[in-house]
Order: structure tokens, then sequence, then C-alpha cells
């Protein structure tokens, strides 16, 4: 039985609901990434949010705001779907799947964040094709459609 912890990236770069946008998105290109947990502080890494570059896209460049003046709290999605290290991947996979989203957060019991858990490690470091096929098509899928299991 495969865990989270096996197949997720650690410590992954994160910011805070008071960075601004503009700060992030330099980060996300730095970093390669395209979301970004949030979390209360850096030394206690407890998850309020995550920020995404289609939140950035839709929220900041669709809605015509002014990025150097807009905030991560502003734009961020609070409350996201997490796991944990422990649980076993298919329950990350099937809640990836459930809530249409291409990464989820890593946390421990006291809601730290440990890790992200993304498609692309799913399909690079679990090496069982089915799946991965399984969680591109899940996420893939609009809002209104359900695949069949």
């Amino acid at each position: 039985m495969t865990k989270v912890r096996q197949v997720m990236t650690e410590n992954p770069v994160c910011c805070l609901g008071s960075d601004s946008v503009s700060s992030v998105t330099q980060q996300m290109q730095i970093h390669d990434v395209g979301a970004m947990p949030v979390v209360a502080d850096h030394e206690t890494k407890k998850l309020t949010g995550i920020v995404t570059d289609r939140d950035i896209a839709l929220r900041v460049v669709g809605a015509d705001r002014a990025i150097k003046g807009t905030w991560v709290a502003d734009v961020m999605t609070p409350n996201p779907v997490a796991c944990h290290a422990n649980d076993n991947i298919d329950l990350a996979i099937e809640a990836m799947s459930l809530n249409r989203v291409r990464r989820i957060p890593v946390v421990d019991d006291a809601g730290q964040l440990v890790g992200m858990l993304s498609q692309a490690d799913v399909a690079t470091r679990l090496h069982d094709t089915r799946k991965t096929a399984d969680v591109v098509t899940e996420v893939s899928q609009p809002n209104s459609i359900q695949m069949p299991r």
C-alpha cells in the first residue's frame, strides 16, 4: 500500500496571505510551480489556503486588478482540499479527482504543511499507468461531467 509521503514533494515553497501577488508570481516562476500553499507563518507552516496560477490569471488579470496592489489573501482559495502524509495514495487521488484539482497540500495532524502532491508526482513517481491515467482524466473534466469509474 503506497502512502502519500512516498510520492509527494517534500517541503514545498509556500507564501503568506500578506504577500503581494507580484512577489508570489515571481517565486512561482523561480521555483517552476503553478501553485503555492498559503501558510499562517513560516515557523508553524499552518495551512490556510492555496494560490494557483489560475487564481492569479482569473482573479487578478481577468478582473483587471493591479497586480502590485493585490495580496495573496485577496485571491487565494481558503481551506483547500488537503491530505496527510500517511494517507493511502488512492485516497489522495480520489480527493484530487472529486475536487477537480491537480495539486493538493499535504499536512501533518496539526495542519502543518509538510508537502505537496501533484498530478505530475503521481505520474512520475507512482509508476502506475492506470492510476496516472485516471487522475489526469478525472481532474481534466469540466465540473458538470462525472466520469464513470
